[in-house]
């Protein structure tokens, strides 16, 4: 039970770090219980869409929590927070970063195949041709070369 004192505390401490830095939260009527609530609902929201949607609402998600987790850092950057207290979140945007990049990686390379027309799109000849063309490791001399 004391822990749990210390630990909201804690809680409204950093809150009353956060409205010297940026005022505008209490401005807003934004105290450190709605403040926390709303972060954690929607980072709740956003792992729920990210764990059972797939496609582009998964990738909007991940923007979304990335957004989120930038402002987090940017709090405890504001207030002068120790690296041990951000760290996880630190680790955590890297985490969002890499599968954002990974995620949008595959659909940037099949819409460059599709954008380029195929070689032998006038040419008549090859109308019912179904095989594929050979590779350039095919097409290249084997054996040796003289380099000089």
């Amino acid at each position: 039970m004391a822990g749990k004192k210390m630990f909201l505390n804690y809680k409204k401490r950093a809150y009353k770090s956060y409205v010297r830095a940026l005022p505008l939260l209490k401005k807003m009527g934004i105290n450190s219980i709605l403040l926390r609530k709303s972060i954690g609902a929607l980072e709740v929201a956003c792992g729920i869409v990210m764990t059972l949607v797939p496609g582009r609402p998964k990738d909007v998600a991940n923007f979304f929590l990335l957004l989120l987790v930038l402002a987090v850092l940017f709090f405890h950057q504001l207030v002068g927070d120790p690296l041990k207290r951000y760290a996880h979140a630190l680790v955590f945007g890297i985490l969002l970063t890499c599968r954002l990049l990974i995620a949008r990686k595959p659909e940037d390379r099949s819409s460059e195949k599709k954008s380029s027309p195929p070689e032998n799109a006038g040419s008549d000849s090859n109308v019912g041709n179904t095989e594929e063309q050979p590779s350039l490791y095919e097409k290249a001399p084997q054996g040796k070369m003289k380099l000089s």
